[in-house]
């Protein structure tokens, strides 16, 4: 059944979830080609591409470089300078390609593709739990109303309250340090969820009166085909633009939690904890805090920048 126009998004700078006019392909293929022409959006999703194949395959760069993620290089550092890697720009040499770590010379170039590994899998596991979660509870409220929406609504209301990174520290505090990123990608999700289910609950609502939904119901179809088959396809520009926004929030909370000791647990490489261990060494060895920093920060900005540039090209094509 052919859809019509929908009105904008009452959420300002999200797509209002279009339409039927176009196929999914064709939609694919100019989002695609809008992408292409810009420069900023092909820049991040090269960035992006060089840390994923570099999350895939750790353990061959391990094996290149013939250093694992936790072996001590001792012949790295100079112990009479109590513990500076040798060389300059914190040991970055033919052996160690982007230097090594203070004190016990793990190589960075082997930590930081490990890292991505565990930043990418805790966001990436978070962001579809959390757009599960959110998208199934907020078609609920939108669509059913009454008693559903209103428990479902106060139970947003109440997770939202929460200050939501005080709250995550003490409860990763309290539970046991075993299996980590699992806890992280509940915990992350468990307060995640609110914000993507209150802009699906509010989209819902509108296209629940709408013209070829009432027409939907009044032919004979159940509320299964009514959620599934009319209201949620006019959801996906939506749904693909905040799940691409907030994988960056979760690498960034991941990393953060990490920092404050709380996040992932020694030895296991993370970022966060490769920048807080660098603290005590910023101005004997900046090179530490510079590397890891650096491919936090342009892989939260890259994808923040494919989210955007995303949501812009949807924008366009549905203004058209």
């Amino acid at each position: 059944m052919a859809t019509t126009t929908l009105p904008a998004a009452q959420q300002p700078g999200l797509p209002s979830g279009p339409t039927g006019a176009a196929p999914p392909g064709g939609t694919g293929r100019r989002v695609l080609r809008e992408l292409r022409r810009d420069i900023g959006a092909v820049l991040s999703t090269a960035f992006l591409a060089l840390i994923v194949v570099m999350a895939l395959c750790a353990p061959l760069i391990s094996t290149l470089t013939g250093h694992g993620p936790d072996t001590f290089d001792s012949a790295a550092v100079d112990k009479d300078l109590g513990g500076l890697p040798k060389g300059s720009l914190g040991g970055i040499s033919g052996d160690h390609w982007l230097g090594v770590e203070p004190q016990n010379g793990r190589d960075i170039l082997v930590r930081i593709a490990y890292g991505a590994r565990i930043s990418l899998l805790i966001a990436v596991s978070a962001t579809v739990l959390t757009t599960v979660i959110g998208v199934v509870l907020g078609l609920l409220a939108g669509f059913y109303g009454r008693w559903v929406d209103q428990v479902i609504s106060r139970l947003m209301d109440f997770l939202m309250a929460f200050p939501a990174l005080i709250f995550m520290i003490a409860v990763l505090s309290a539970l046991p340090a075993g299996n980590r990123p699992v806890l992280l990608v509940i915990v992350l999700s468990g307060f995640g969820w609110p914000y993507l289910a209150r802009v699906v609950r509010g989209q819902t609502l509108t296209l629940t009166g709408r013209e070829f939904v009432e027409a939907a119901r009044a032919s004979g179809a159940g509320s299964r085909a009514l959620i599934f088959a009319e209201i949620l396809p006019n959801l996906r520009s939506t749904i693909i633009v905040m799940t691409t926004l907030a994988v960056p929030g979760y690498i960034g909370t991941e990393a953060g939690l990490s920092f404050l000791g709380v996040g992932v647990t020694p030895p296991t490489a993370s970022w966060g904890q490769m920048i807080a261990n660098s603290v005590s060494w910023y101005q004997v060895d900046p090179m530490y805090f510079v590397i890891p920093g650096a491919f936090l920060f342009g892989t939260v900005l890259s994808l923040t920048v494919v989210g955007d540039r995303l949501r812009h090209a949807l924008d366009a094509g549905e203004a058209s």
